[in-house]
């Protein structure tokens, strides 16, 4: 779609023939992800069927899927359609304590834009692991509101809301159930009654999109703790959830493991779209995030993307907080007098370096 501030254009595709609608609607800013969409409707019509579009329709995987819908004459029209930005999680004046006297969580607000890939950040104790609890509805609020797609996490709701999130933990021991890989992504299917004719062929496919497929019949204490981690995503994976939380999940792991989950949640994030809420120690993992929350004693310190917080290092230390590598790196090229473009990613900057290297 083409879009300009204060109105939208939505392209509507007919067969071959472009046609552009004039709508209004908010600045192009304000929406968010986009999906395929699609409806029949009779020539000479479309004002109508127009209106039915905005009305909702059933969206399709990808514009292949249109063909099956083309026949005796009906015109099928394919369009992007934007979508006003949703937030998939809402957090707002969030309050917890263990004790009844200090507040692990106090007085919390933030959001987190569906689609988006967020980390929590802070250091030990600073609350960001109690409230991944508190969203996923493991631990229950002392005041405040959370709302997962725009339905309130209260007892009312939490079914419901439990089928939308999937929780990774720091430790994967602490997440297996059977006594083989098998058993243990199965055991979610099992809860959410998948039937047992359908059972293997989920297994198979998250197994392997995991890169586990081969150790389907091990125990799972036999595996590594980056292998164990994986096993735990493709358990979650399985469970078709819109939202997955990553409690620390790399933190018990070695470097290769680490940088091997890494690329794991970044493939969920990017080829599934899935809205993904990281709880981290790693630096290096926020600088590809979209959105970045920093917490301090219970508190939301900083927010917004990994540019905007890595642009406070004074703010950023008071928190007991480090600047990543990149940066902390080009600090010091210019303290030699080498003058280097701010970037915050290791790729970044060889590119930068390689720049200033050829202009030599």
């Amino acid at each position: 779609p083409t879009c300009c501030t204060g109105k939208h254009r939505i392209r509507l595709l007919i067969r071959t023939r472009i046609v552009h609608i004039l709508g209004k609607g908010n600045d192009a800013r304000d929406y968010g992800p986009v999906r395929y969409c699609f409806f029949s409707c009779i020539a000479g019509k479309k004002e109508k069927a127009f209106s039915a579009i905005l009305d909702g329709t059933k969206c399709l995987q990808n514009a292949k899927d249109a063909d099956s819908f083309v026949n005796n004459g009906r015109i099928v029209i394919i369009y992007w359609i934007l979508r006003k930005k949703m937030k998939a999680v809402e957090v707002k004046n969030l309050t917890f304590s263990y004790d009844q006297e200090k507040n692990a969580a106090d007085n919390v607000t933030f959001s987190v834009e569906k689609g988006s890939y967020t980390t929590i950040i802070g250091h030990n104790g600073s609350g960001k692991s109690t409230v991944a609890k508190l969203v996923a509805g493991l631990l229950e609020k002392k005041s405040g509101t959370i709302l997962i797609d725009g339905l309130e996490l209260n007892e009312e709701n939490l079914r419901e809301i439990r089928r939308r999130i999937g929780i990774v933990f720091q430790n994967p021991d602490n997440q297996f159930i059977g006594s083989t890989v098998r058993d243990d992504i199965a055991f979610g299917l099992e809860n959410h009654c998948v039937e047992q004719k359908d059972m293997d062929a989920i297994i198979e496919e998250f197994a392997e999109k995991v890169h586990m497929t081969k150790y389907l019949d091990h125990e799972p204490t036999r595996l590594s703790g980056g292998q164990k981690q994986r096993v735990a995503i493709a358990g979650v994976m399985a469970m078709h959830p819109d939202i997955i939380i990553f409690d620390e999940a790399t933190s018990m792991l070695d470097p290769q493991g680490k940088d091997r989950i890494k690329n794991l949640i970044s493939e969920l994030h990017e080829d599934r779209g899935l809205t993904i809420l990281s709880i981290t120690h790693d630096i290096e993992e926020v600088v590809k995030s979209d959105y970045v929350i920093a917490m301090n004693k219970g508190c939301v310190a900083l927010t917004g993307t990994p540019e905007e917080v890595f642009a406070k290092p004074e703010e950023l230390k008071k928190i007991h907080l480090e600047l990543p590598f990149a940066l902390r790196l080009q600090n010091q090229l210019r303290k030699e007098g080498l003058t280097v473009k701010p970037v915050i990613t290791m790729e970044g900057l060889v590119e930068e370096l390689c720049r200033l290297n050829s202009k030599r």
